[in-house]
Parts: C-alpha cells; sequence; structure tokens
C-alpha cells in the first residue's frame, strides 16, 4: 500500500506540475494611445530609465513606463528602424534607414547629440556591445554590418555578411549573432576583431526575423516566417528544436527568469512558449492582440509586453489617420 501510495502522490505530482505549465494568464492590461499615422518598426526598453523608446515613421517616441504615456520625441529620424541604449555612456542610437545613417541621443535630455553618415545602406537592427563598448547597425540593402565606436561616435569598421541581416544579440563575452533572413542562416562573429566565425543553417526554419537569447544555456531562439521557433544550440552549431508559432511573426523576447519566451506574430497574437528544460519547450497560451501587431519588446521587471499597433481600413493596408497605439499586456 505505502509503495502504492507514493506512485500516485508522484503522478499526481508530474501531471499537476504540467498542468501548471499548460497555462498562463496574460491579458490585455493598457492601450497607451499615440493619435498619430505612419510606420513603426522596433520597440526598445531602457529598465534602468523606466523608458519604453518607439520606432515611428520619422521620430521615436520616448514613452514614461511609469506613467504609460509619451513624454518625448526625438524628430528627423528618418525610416527609423532601431534603438540601441548605452548606460556607460549616458547615449542611444537610433538607426536612420532612409537617410543611411545613425542619431546619437542623450538618455536624460532625449535631445540629439550627433548625427552619423555610414556607408552601409538601410540600416536597420542595431545593437549595443557592452562587452567592446561598440554598436553595430546591420544595413538591409548592403548586407553587411557597420562598427561604430561608441564613445568617440566614428565608423571603425565593416563587415560583410552573405545576406539580408535581421535581428542581432550578444552573448556579452565578444560574440554577436545575427539572422540572415534570406538565407534562413545565423552568422556568429566577434565583437573586438570583426571576424566572421561560424555561419549555421537554422533548418527547419525559414526565413528568420527576431532573435532572443538564453546567455546562461547558449541557446538562441530564432523566428521564423514558416510559422517555426528554432531552438540553436551554440555551443554544439545545430538546432535542437523547433516550436509552432502564430503567423507573420518578427519579433521574440525571453525572460531568464520565468523561463517564458515570447514571439509576437502579424495574424493577430502572441504565441507565449515555456522552457521546460533545454529541449522541452510548451506552447502555454496564444494571446490574442491585434492584426498586424508583430513588433514587440519585454519589461523583464514588471513582466509587461508592448506592442505597436494600429486600425487599417478594412480589407486594405491603409492605416486610419490618428490610430497608432503600443499595446501592454501583463
Amino acid at each position: 500500500m505505502k509503495t502504492i501510495l507514493i506512485l500516485f502522490v508522484g503522478a499526481f505530482l508530474i501531471f499537476n506540475c504540467t498542468a501548471h505549465a499548460q497555462r498562463a494568464n496574460y491579458s490585455h492590461y493598457k492601450t497607451i494611445h499615440v493619435g498619430d499615422q505612419g510606420g513603426w518598426d522596433y520597440l526598445a526598453i531602457d529598465e534602468v530609465n523606466n523608458k519604453l523608446y518607439v520606432s515611428h515613421s520619422t521620430k521615436v517616441l520616448v514613452i514614461s513606463i511609469d506613467k504609460d504615456s509619451v513624454i518625448a520625441e526625438i524628430p528627423n529620424t528618418l525610416g527609423v528602424h532601431g534603438i540601441a541604449i548605452d548606460h556607460e555612456l549616458n547615449k542611444g542610437f537610433i538607426s536612420d534607414g532612409r537617410t543611411n545613417s545613425v542619431t546619437a541621443f542623450d538618455l536624460k535630455t532625449y535631445k540629439v547629440i550627433d548625427t552619423l553618415a555610414i556607408s552601409g545602406t538601410n540600416p536597420d537592427a542595431i545593437l549595443y556591445d557592452p562587452y567592446s563598448k561598440k554598436v553595430f547597425t546591420f544595413n538591409g540593402r548592403s548586407h553587411n554590418a557597420t562598427v561604430i565606436d561608441a564613445a568617440s561616435f566614428k565608423v571603425l569598421d565593416s563587415i560583410n555578411l552573405p545576406g539580408k541581416p535581421e535581428f542581432a544579440v550578444t552573448d556579452l563575452h565578444g560574440k554577436i549573432y545575427v539572422n540572415i533572413e534570406d538565407k534562413s542562416e545565423i552568422v556568429q562573429f566577434d565583437s573586438k576583431t570583426h571576424k566572421v566565425l561560424n555561419t549555421w543553417s537554422i533548418t527547419p526554419g525559414e526565413e528568420p526575423s527576431g532573435l532572443a537569447i538564453d546567455r546562461a544555456n547558449s541557446l538562441l531562439f530564432s523566428v521564423c516566417d514558416n510559422k517555426k521557433m528554432v531552438v540553436f544550440d551554440i555551443t554544439k552549431g545545430k538546432t535542437i528544436q523547433s516550436i509552432p508559432i502564430g503567423g507573420g511573426v518578427d519579433a521574440v523576447s525571453f525572460d531568464p527568469q520565468t523561463k517564458l519566451i515570447y514571439t509576437s506574430n502579424g495574424e493577430g497574437n502572441v504565441t507565449i512558449i515555456k522552457q521546460l528544460n533545454l529541449l522541452t519547450y510548451q506552447v502555454i497560451q496564444t494571446l490574442p492582440t491585434q492584426a498586424g501587431s508583430r513588433t514587440m519588446t519585454l519589461d523583464v521587471k514588471s513582466k509587461k509586453i508592448y506592442l505597436s499597433a494600429a486600425k487599417f481600413e478594412e480589407g486594405t493596408r491603409k492605416m486610419i489617420p490618428g490610430s497608432f497605439e503600443i499595446l501592454v499586456y501583463k
């Protein structure tokens, strides 16, 4: 009887843990109305200063996370894509896709410090690497990365890439990883020497966009156009798992505290995945959002996720004037 009881209790605990892992309770928390129009791309969280930066056509919106409202704008960032943060120098960096330039601004005043022209065309993703103290822009049309010294704000180098770069991440120890969308690959390069070290296929993933990193376990999460999130083991140089996600994905975020992974899908939802162990992943919620909301960022402190959104005329891609907003979920 004792053996049977132990087995029963063990089975109950396993079932209870599995059932718990199958649930997440994210829901709509707030909508931050901007009341403007025009396209958008990346969002970036500054958790030190409790600010959210939102790219929006020709400017960057600065939102107070505490007040959930727009408190400033950084203008004249034509074709803005991404925002990178350097707390040591109190600087932010913006990739201006239309003018092939980078704008540096002050994190306290939001005033523009300088604008730097680069030779790469259509700078898209932008990344600050604290290890090398450099800024990297990933240039969609010229298929390369521009290397900028953060302190002097001077171009140092250019790194040739095998195709169109998308999102990029740093391991904080001298290695940068970037998705190559049109080749379905991930490139690894050295942030100090600027040399490409590895180019890996991410099969079965196709046309990757968003990229997140689990630094503690040397894993990359790459979200792909064929409705898959690929788990890539850096140490082995290969894909170890793929998980189904929603369609029209763009961004992905990983929370190292909760082990939750979020993918923002343009079809109108966020796929929330639990990392049960390094080889086991489970979709625990499909969170309804809004059609077209595919850019996202995560505030690890509050666990809120933020998505850019707008409303469109029915059956068209024409944005309804004044409908741009930020959706907040927790």
